[in-house]
């Protein structure tokens, strides 16, 4: 009995601990009294700090913006809660509310009372950090003031949103989108334009807002622009898009015509034509290209008379002249120039995006590159004298981006140590737009700002920065009547996380004046067009796909077929590459380059006498068909002609002299027919047109050594081993060398890499062991050739038995 009484007391003393930890919890996440937390704070003395991330302290808000989230940093790990208390310059009623977490999101409601209650006065706010087992134990605190604006932005915003890194972007356009609306959406403001499948980049409006401009690739026409009224359905079509290609076409300079500029009144349009830029991807997500132009003149496009004219002043060949802005009244163009730069071509096609090689010296090197502002009169298309912007021009830094405040009193530009676009250290400056001293903004993020644009009223600046992440977000910051600007405020809930929000410009219509914007210019030329950028990238399965759909809307596309038949070949499947190339050539009969790559996928394939047929044929075409010529050389040469082979690759050399390529396949012919002096002459010719050549370097060495020049063909293996460290016949070339030159100690370093790089090889061992014994160390040259007599005879070479053994034998009399 008695033990029964003992469970019961115990099982009811359990159940009162339970009861006990419940009303502790209920008792410890109660609210505390804010004004316990504030009477602490009054008295408490020297406290933590706490960095209010966001808003900054002076940060002004538009009266439309939307709730905003308040960030801060609490370095103090005790703190749990915080209160977060309002005090307004009216002197009523403090608001009190409490966090969890660092950071507070006001309810609409909420942040309705504290924009109209901080109109007329600063609001302070107060964050107090503490633990919620002792809230009236203050262990932090934090405080900034804020004000709402008189000012509304009163427009809608456009702006482009685009994935990382660009380069995949530049691949496949179609996941790039435009949004239009007011900043006083809780979310995104609708896309209107989506899903096209060519390049859209750079956009602007007229003053008015009644004329919208666009750079469109279309029908294989990098500058083509597309200029339309602005209306709720905008459509894309062939009767409102031009090209700046059109300026003196027959010159036959390729023209992307880049960050165009439409006129106040929406008559004319502004750009950089006959131009050229380093256009490079990056490694990583944060800046993932470098771009900035390197020569180009200004063009005016008139659309009333629908003619193109350089703009006098602004049009000089030895210039780089980018990136024009209209003043308001239209009277005056600002643009960035400096001197021209050649940039050093590999050969070969033209490609939007350049490789790594062609702009190492700016990618690698870090070669400066600088831009100044200038302004010219328009003067009617008439143009004149281009005059440097005081403030923005000679100061040793990169000045690019200007743009003018509405009313023609400012100029904002950009400001960095290099270059244009995408600059980390880029910085928003502001000058009298007469010229003067450069004022930083105050609204400046901790890393990147750039894309600026004012509104209408001239109150409000728009930018994009990447203070917070990878992907640019949107900014707008307050300019007042003396240039001054407000700490920036984000418009987070404008942007996605996984996109960049950049090329922001105000609108002066309604946040309905677009609704959507449809293309009707895409056809199979543009996804041929597509497929082609993809084929030169190497990338074929996205060629392919592309060719693909381009066939879908046209079965009879020559090109179309004709990139498929090279993203094929590209995939080794010889068999419907040629099917593809068979019938691009028979709907394009005229084209000697499909006939010339018909010809390289037979011979891909191994069928030479069908190579060399449709080589000749490419060639009757086009007798200067410099591929067709160093396709059939090379055949010719596996059919054993080398007679032919040498007329067909030296006539390649004559009509392009300037193609590495080219150059280094008739000095190949030419060393391995015997021909040393001409092949060292082509060699050279190839080196110094691609620096970064590895096997041109290569060959050129071994042949030097060859002639017996061995100080002069090392420093060439050298090079080579240094462009290509995998390449292990290069480096036993380079060995080799070093040992004839009695340089010991480096081919021994040579040698031990090999072996490090390929495994332990006989042969290898055998070239280090004779190196050891050189310098005088026998002992280890006995126990490399003891470890490669093993090989060897595991290996059943009694050839390099016999060889190591001598060497054993010779060795171990120390004799080397």
């Amino acid at each position: 009995m008695r033990k029964g009484v003992r469970n019961l007391v115990l099982g009811l003393a359990g159940s009162a601990a339970i009861v006990a930890a419940v009303c502790v919890a209920i008792l410890s996440t109660r609210t505390p009294d804010p004004q316990d937390i504030l009477q602490a704070l009054a008295g408490a003395p020297q406290l933590g700090r706490m960095a209010v991330a966001y808003p900054l302290d002076g940060t002004l808000f538009p009266p439309e913006i939307p709730s905003p989230t308040f960030r801060w940093q609490d370095q103090n790990p005790r703190c749990d809660l915080w209160l977060v208390t309002i005090e307004f310059a009216d002197g009523a009623g403090r608001l009190n509310f409490f966090a969890e977490q660092p950071r507070w999101k006001p309810e609409p409601p909420v942040w309705e009372d504290i924009k109209t209650r901080s109109l007329e006065g600063p609001a302070t706010v107060t964050i107090v950090g503490v633990n919620h087992r002792k809230p009236s134990n203050v262990l932090s605190v934090g405080r900034v003031a804020i004000r709402t604006s008189a000012d509304n932005v009163g427009v809608p915003l456009f702006y482009r949103e685009v994935n990382l890194p660009f380069v995949e972007a530049v691949r496949d356009p179609s996941n790039i989108r435009w949004r239009f609306g007011s900043i006083s959406s809780a979310e995104p403001p609708p896309i209107v334009l989506e899903k096209l499948p060519v390049c859209g980049n750079c956009h602007s409006f007229s003053a008015d807002g009644s004329v919208l401009g666009m750079d469109i690739d279309y029908a294989n026409d990098k500058g083509s622009y597309a200029v339309t009224p602005v209306q709720e359905q905008i459509t894309l079509d062939r009767s409102v898009i031009i090209t700046w290609s059109d300026y003196k076409r027959k010159e036959g300079e390729p023209t992307y015509g880049l960050l165009s500029q439409v006129s106040p009144d929406g008559r004319f349009v502004v750009s950089t034509v006959k131009d050229e830029s380093v256009f490079v991807p990056k490694p990583g997500l944060e800046f993932s290209q470098l771009f900035f132009p390197v020569k180009g003149i200004l063009c005016i496009y008139d659309r009333q008379t629908g003619g193109f004219q350089s703009l006098p002043g602004a049009d000089d060949a030895g210039l780089v002249q980018s990136n024009p802005t209209w003043s308001p009244d239209g009277k005056y163009i600002v643009f960035a120039a400096t001197q021209a730069y050649q940039l050093k071509r590999t050969g070969g096609e033209r490609s939007v995006l350049l490789s790594p090689e062609e702009c190492s010296e700016f990618l690698k090197d870090g070669k400066p590159f600088k831009f100044d502002l200038y302004r010219i009169p328009f003067n009617n298309g008439q143009g004149g004298k281009a005059e440097p912007v005081a403030g923005a021009s000679f100061n040793g830094m990169s000045n690019y981006f200007p743009k003018y405040s509405p009313d023609g009193k400012w100029i904002v530009f950009c400001k960095a140590k290099n270059y244009m676009l995408l600059q980390p250290d880029s910085e928003l400056y502001i000058i009298p737009a007469e010229g003067g001293g450069a004022g930083r903004l105050r609204a400046n993020t901790t890393r990147m700002n750039s894309w600026h644009s004012f509104s209408p009223n001239g109150k409000w600046l728009v930018f994009s920065g990447k203070p917070n992440s990878a992907y640019t977000q949107l900014f707008l910051t307050h300019i007042d009547e003396q240039g001054e600007s407000t700490p920036a405020v984000v418009l987070d809930n404008l942007t996605s996380p996984d996109r960049a929000a950049n090329i922001p410009e105000f609108v002066n219509t309604s946040a309905v004046a677009i609704r959507q914007i449809k293309e009707k210019f895409v056809d199979d030329l543009s996804y041929a067009r597509a497929a082609w950028e993809y084929l030169k990238t190497g990338d074929y399965q996205d060629a392919e796909r592309l060719c693909r759909k381009a066939l879908e809307l046209n079965p009879k596309s020559a090109d179309a077929l004709y990139y498929l038949g090279l993203a094929l070949c590209g995939n080794r499947q010889y068999d419907d590459a040629i099917k593809c190339l068979l019938q691009a050539a028979t709907l394009a009969p005229d084209k000697s380059e499909i006939r010339t790559n018909l010809g390289a996928a037979f011979a891909a394939k191994g069928s030479l006498d069908e190579a060399v047929g449709h080589l000749r044929k490419a060639l009757e075409i086009d007798p200067n068909d410099v591929s067709a010529h160093t396709n059939l050389g090379s055949v010719l040469l596996r059919r054993g002609d080398k007679q032919g082979a040498m007329q067909h690759l030296s006539q390649a050399v004559r009509l392009k002299p300037d193609d590495y390529e080219v150059q280094y396949n008739l000095a190949r012919l030419l060393d391995e027919q015997g021909d040393i002096d001409k092949a060292i002459e082509h060699y050279r010719t190839t080196v110094q047109l691609r620096p970064d050549y590895p096997l041109a370097h290569a060959r050129l060495g071994v042949a030097l050594c060859a002639k017996g020049a061995l100080s002069e063909g090392l420093p060439y293996l050298s090079k080579a081993v240094e462009l290509d460290p995998n390449n292990s016949s290069v480096r036993y070339n380079f060995a080799v060398t070093l040992a004839r030159l009695r340089q010991h100690d480096k081919a021994i370093t040579q040698w031990l890499e090999i072996l490090r790089r390929d495994g332990r090889k006989p042969d290898t061992l055998s070239c280090l062991a004779a190196s050891y014994a050189e310098s005088g160390q026998m002992d280890k040259a006995l126990t490399a050739l003891d470890e490669a007599l093993k090989l060897a005879t595991s290996a059943g070479d009694q050839r390099l038995v016999e060889q190591v053994s001598t060497q054993i034998r010779s060795y171990s009399q120390r004799k080397p």
